[in-house]
C-alpha cells in the first residue's frame, strides 16, 4: 500500500530529483526538467510548480540556500535538499519502484465501454490506434538509438520501459482486430445483433445485472 505522503504530488519527487544534484532557483528547476523530458515520464502541471517548492520547503525536504535580487526583477530564491528530502527522495523512489498501484489508463476506460461500438467501428478505430502506436514505437526506438551513443543506460530505463509497453499494446491490439476482422471473436453474433435490433444478448443482459458474476 502506497504511504500518505506530507507531499504527494509526483512534482514534488521530479523537484527533489533535481535539486539533489545542486541548489537551485524554480526556475532552473522548470527549465531542467523540461529539458530532460519529465513530463514523459510523469503527469506535471507547470502551473503547481511554485506550489509545490512551497509545500516542500514547509515540510523540512528543501530548504533556502540564497536569496538574491537583480535590479526591478523579482526576488530569486535558491532552494537545496536537506537530510530529509534526500530520505524523502530514496523512500519514495523505492515505493515506487517495488510496489505496483492501480493505474487507470484512458484506453482502458474505452475498452471496458467497446461494446457501445459496433464490431465494424471497433475494428476501425483499433487499427487507427495501431497506426499511431507503431508510429510512436518507431520514434522512440530511433530516439534510444540515438541517447545511447551518449547517454548511460541508468538514465534511459523508462525510456526502455515505456518502449516495452507500447510494444505490449501493439502486440496486443493487433491481435484483438486480428480475431474481429477474422470473426473469431467470442460472441460476435450476438454484439452484431445487439447493434442491429437493440436487443441485449441474454448472457450480456445477465452479466450488465450482476447475474454472471456468481
Amino acid at each position: 500500500m502506497a504511504k500518505r505522503r506530507k507531499v504527494s504530488n509526483l512534482l514534488g519527487l521530479a523537484v527533489l530529483g533535481t535539486v539533489v544534484q545542486r541548489p537551485m532557483h524554480p526556475y532552473e528547476i522548470a527549465s531542467l526538467l523540461r529539458s530532460r523530458g519529465k513530463e514523459d515520464d510523469m503527469e506535471i502541471k507547470w502551473g503547481s510548480l511554485y506550489t509545490v517548492v512551497r509545500n516542500l520547503a514547509k515540510h523540512g525536504f528543501i530548504e533556502v540556500a540564497d536569496s538574491t535580487r537583480e535590479g526591478a526583477r523579482p526576488e530569486r530564491t535558491v532552494y537545496r535538499i536537506t537530510d530529509a528530502g534526500r530520505a524523502e527522495l530514496v523512500d519514495w523512489v523505492r515505493e515506487l519502484v517495488s510496489t505496483p498501484q492501480p493505474e487507470h489508463p484512458r484506453f482502458k476506460a474505452g475498452l471496458s465501454m467497446l461494446a457501445a461500438l459496433t464490431p465494424d467501428e471497433a475494428t476501425t478505430l483499433l487499427r487507427r490506434r495501431l497506426d499511431a502506436v507503431e508510429g510512436g514505437i518507431a520514434a522512440l526506438r530511433e530516439s534510444l538509438a540515438e541517447y545511447r551513443r551518449e547517454v548511460p543506460r541508468l538514465f534511459l530505463v523508462e525510456s526502455e520501459y515505456e518502449l516495452a509497453v507500447r510494444e505490449a499494446e501493439a502486440a496486443w491490439i493487433r491481435s484483438l482486430v486480428d480475431d474481429l476482422a477474422a470473426g473469431t471473436f467470442p460472441d460476435l453474433t450476438g454484439w452484431r445483433h445487439w447493434h442491429a435490433t437493440g436487443e441485449v444478448p441474454l448472457d450480456l443482459a445477465e452479466l450488465a445485472e450482476g447475474g454472471g458474476t456468481e
